[in-house]
């Protein structure tokens, strides 16, 4: 997919932080959408299918991390978040990565980091939804190689067989 056919989501209660990321997202070519807070964001996102997300960490009335933990429940996530903050803790970016965040920048956010973080968000291959296991070892996504000599990967449809894999 060409740059001009991606469509990036930054939300970010600072305006400032907000037209500096579209600027430089416009610059390289990339559609750029903002919201000034979470409820914004819901909002684009019942009309719009972005490729990407940057999720300010601490806004007023929903935080990041809550919004982001929101669409992992509800499995509204189909997109890759990358977090943004200058205040949070390694224990914050922890949390997010649990949730479902691909990665995570520091403000001020520089713009090589900014730009390289999209390209390798955007070059990792995609992995499988939660429902697929190691059955073998249980390790993450992607198996060893070479795969062991077993069912290496099983897809579980119902959530309540998973306590069959125990």
């Amino acid at each position: 997919m060409d740059k001009k056919e991606k469509l990036i989501l930054v939300i970010d209660d600072e305006v400032e932080i907000r037209n500096i990321i579209k600027e430089i997202l416009s610059d390289e070519g990339y559609n750029t959408l903002t919201a000034a807070s979470a409820k914004e964001a819901k909002k684009i996102l019942e009309e719009q299918s972005p490729d990407m997300v940057f999720l300010d960490i601490w806004m007023p009335e929903q935080d990041g991390i809550s919004l982001l933990d929101e669409w992992s429940k509800k499995g509204k996530q189909d997109f890759p978040v990358i977090m943004i903050s200058g205040h949070a803790t390694i224990e914050t970016a922890i949390e997010a990565t649990k949730l479902g965040a691909s990665d995570f920048i520091e403000k001020p956010i520089s713009i090589e980091k900014l730009l390289n973080t999209i390209d390798s968000v955007f070059s990792k291959p995609s992995k499988p939804t939660s429902n697929w296991f190691n059955v073998c070892s249980r390790s993450s996504w992607p198996p060893p190689s070479p795969a062991p000599l077993c069912l290496s990967l099983i897809h579980i449809s119902e959530p309540t067989r998973l306590g069959m894999l125990s």
